[in-house]
């Protein structure tokens, strides 16, 4: 059996896969490999889902891929671990040894939660791993081993050094720890945010509760948090502004959504917070990116939302 590109696009929910580079960008990437590497790794899991829930699918979606017997289930696991390949590979080319124990964590926790976790309690904590782990991945070799920001190699000297060069090696430091305080900021709104999709998302089928649109609109005021103090931290003024807009626009358009899932806790409604929720990371992710002074890779995320949002209406995030 064959798929074909509509049915392969809905097995991996393609479109979706546009909310994944702002991960690696969020975390600083600037090699295309590692963001190319975060997608490979992001259809695995959407192929491996589909895999593992194959006998839950046939009850309550048999409309999907597998159940309606249009992919084998051999063939999404075999594309899972195809996908899982070249992800690690791609990381591998792009940012060597560091990327690929970074991408090899996140491959782990991504199996993992497929087969495994997704149904337990500590499912949406896994789920949340994998994406703070995603924008980790886009920090991984920015600061190889030996360097320092602007350094180059032997940024720390031999002793004998003159005090000039002191005062550099320290401003280094403080510059690399600045760095590293911003992508744990950035992994943590992404990661917090995907906390709270992942547990509104339990309610997708069998409809939604207050506790878990509590959680989630709770996730959501911290994702917005922790962006607003990487943001804070950006040094030129144009780079705070487009970052806490961004902040304000990405706490609108998902609290709306799951402001409105709080109030009817119909499947159907949560299933559209949720799918809105999905594609709203853009915004948070664009923001984080504007704090790093990316402003014209924020601009881009930005513009993807819109782009997202009509490819949905043919192929669901969820």
């Amino acid at each position: 059996m064959t798929m074909d590109l509509a049915t392969l696009a809905e097995l991996v929910r393609a479109p979706a896969a546009l909310t994944v580079p702002g991960d690696t960008a969020a975390g600083g990437a600037v090699r295309p490999g590692l963001a190319l590497s975060s997608v490979c790794l992001y259809w695995a899991g959407m192929a491996l889902n589909d895999y593992a829930d194959r006998h839950l699918d046939a009850e309550e979606r048999p409309e999907r891929p597998i159940p309606s017997g249009r992919v084998r289930p051999g063939q999404a696991l075999g594309l899972a671990a195809g996908l899982t390949a070249a992800g690690l590979a791609a990381a591998a080319l792009a940012g060597g040894r560091q990327a690929l124990g970074v991408a090899t964590g996140l491959a782990a926790v991504v199996w993992a939660y497929d087969l495994a976790l997704k149904d337990t309690a500590a499912g949406p904590l896994a789920m949340a791993a994998a994406r703070g782990l995603d924008v980790a991945l886009g920090g991984a070799s920015l600061t190889p081993a030996g360097t320092v920001p602007g350094g180059g190699k032997g940024g720390l000297h031999a002793a004998g050094a003159v005090p000039a060069e002191g005062k550099g090696r320290l401003h280094a430091a403080g510059a690399v720890a600045a760095e590293g305080k911003g992508r744990l900021l950035a992994a943590g709104a992404v990661a917090a945010h995907t906390y709270g999709v992942t547990v509104l998302s339990r309610g997708e089928v069998g409809g939604g509760s207050t506790a878990r649109s509590a959680t989630a609109l709770g996730a959501t005021a911290l994702a917005a948090g922790l962006a607003a103090t990487h943001i804070s931290g950006a040094g030129a003024p144009a780079r705070k502004l487009a970052g806490f807009g961004l902040v304000a626009a990405y706490a609108g358009l998902v609290g709306r959504a799951q402001l409105a899932a709080a109030r009817d806790h119909d499947a159907g409604r949560t299933r559209a917070a949720v799918g809105q929720s999905i594609l709203g990371v853009l915004p948070l992710q664009a923001a984080l990116t504007a704090g790093r002074g990316h402003l014209a890779m924020a601009a881009a995320l930005t513009a993807a939302h819109p782009l997202a949002r009509k490819l949905s209406r043919k192929v669901s995030p969820t």
